[in-house]
């Protein structure tokens, strides 16, 4: 047996993706940007998977620019509202991806913004009071806080924090690539002026994405060289990536309500079976408890034991293939920097199994025994 838990990195593209994609990577091959018929049954194929895709997230086509990924559009939310609007002041998390971390410290070194980190408690919940007390002292202000932690799962509430952003006028991005297609997002009540999504995350292909702009903060394109995306994006489109993107957002949207219940109870059944099988077991951040972390994703924290530095690799030689890592930083592997921000034991081994629509019970019993085995073994 095979089995693939690791869906919080990339999942396995939908067949019905696939074949919305076929045509036009076989016979509907025109450049978007010509204007003979060629091109323009592209160019309408392209607008109409926007449309697909504003429609569902409750906002008009024009606020929906499709990029290479979440990274992409993750940096062009962030460098260019504090270059066009000229912010000099962010506010940001230890724990959020790299993608909007490495941004912020780019923009801190080159451009003098100074970057502030929201104070959290060691499940990964962030003080909302704290955020009040730095836009009351700097309203002129960005503000990027993922939806869920990619790592521990831990949910933030952006509805409270976009209303907190309304109140002192900031600017709000949210990175929501790890709930875009397993969460629905109504743009018009959210009041993030920023959110970014990436195909691949909802068995989707991979390489697309795209970003959502407020369209009452016009801000200037990060990739120059073309009038594509509305002048917003150099660069010839990705078009079947385009197309691919926009049914696999149709098709979670359309599935989600049983796609929730299935994985969810993926979720609790490994949490069950890890506490019913092996000792001294917990889970950090909020990922043990349902209603306030992403359910496709579960930490897992073990026990301080040898197996522990070649855990990920003793379970992949058992054809389970997971993620994860120690808090701790040793030769080549820099650790987790999200296990680092919560003060997790380096001595503990952390795991992350995470779930998809396609993994069944069998596979969950199959790593948990997996898991139960090589920790036993050496403890024993």
């Amino acid at each position: 047996m095979r089995v693939y838990l690791d869906n919080a990195a990339t999942t396995p593209l939908d067949k019905e993706v696939f074949d919305a994609m076929a045509p036009f990577m076989l016979e509907h091959y025109g450049n978007p940007s010509s204007i003979h018929s060629h091109g323009r049954e592209v160019r309408a194929a392209i607008e109409k998977a926007r449309k697909t895709v504003a429609g569902l997230l409750n906002t008009s086509p024009a606020e929906i620019f499709f990029t290479s990924g979440g990274t992409e559009a993750d940096n062009a939310a962030i460098v260019c509202t504090c270059r066009t609007l000229g912010i000099k002041h962010a506010i940001t998390t230890r724990m959020e991806h790299h993608a909007v971390l490495h941004t912020m410290e780019m923009l801190e070194k080159q451009f003098g913004v100074q970057v502030s980190y929201l104070r959290h408690d060691e499940r990964g919940n962030l003080d909302l009071e704290h955020l009040e007390e730095l836009l009351a002292n700097q309203p002129q202000t960005l503000v990027s806080v993922m939806h869920a932690n990619n790592e521990i799962g831990t949910l933030n509430d952006i509805q409270a924090i976009g209303e907190i952003c309304q109140k002192y006028n900031a600017v709000f991005h949210s990175d929501t690539v790890q709930t875009m297609g397993h969460y629905k997002h109504d743009l018009q009540t959210l009041g993030a002026h920023f959110i970014v999504g990436s195909a691949h995350k909802f068995h989707g292909p991979k390489g697309v994405g795209f970003l959502y702009s407020d369209a009452n903060y016009k801000i200037q394109p990060l990739i120059q060289g073309g009038a594509q995306e509305r002048n917003m994006r150099g660069g010839t489109e990705n078009v079947y990536g385009i197309i691919g993107l926009a049914k696999a957002l149709e098709i979670a949207y359309r599935d989600m309500e049983d796609h929730t219940r299935h994985i969810q109870g993926l979720k609790d059944r490994m949490i069950y079976k890890l506490r019913e099988q092996m000792d001294d077991v917990s889970f950090n951040g909020m990922s043990e408890f349902g209603d306030k972390s992403l359910y496709t994703v579960l930490n897992v924290s073990l026990p301080a034991s040898d197996i522990n530095e070649m855990l990920l690799f003793s379970l992949d030689i058992a054809k389970i293939s997971a993620s994860g890592g120690s808090a701790c930083s040793s030769g080549a592997n820099a650790g987790s920097h999200v296990l680092r921000a919560l003060n997790v034991d380096p001595a503990r081994g952390s795991v992350r199994f995470s779930f998809s629509k396609y993994n069944t019970e069998a596979e969950i019993d199959y790593a948990v025994e997996t898991l139960a085995k090589l920790y036993n073994k050496v403890t024993a």
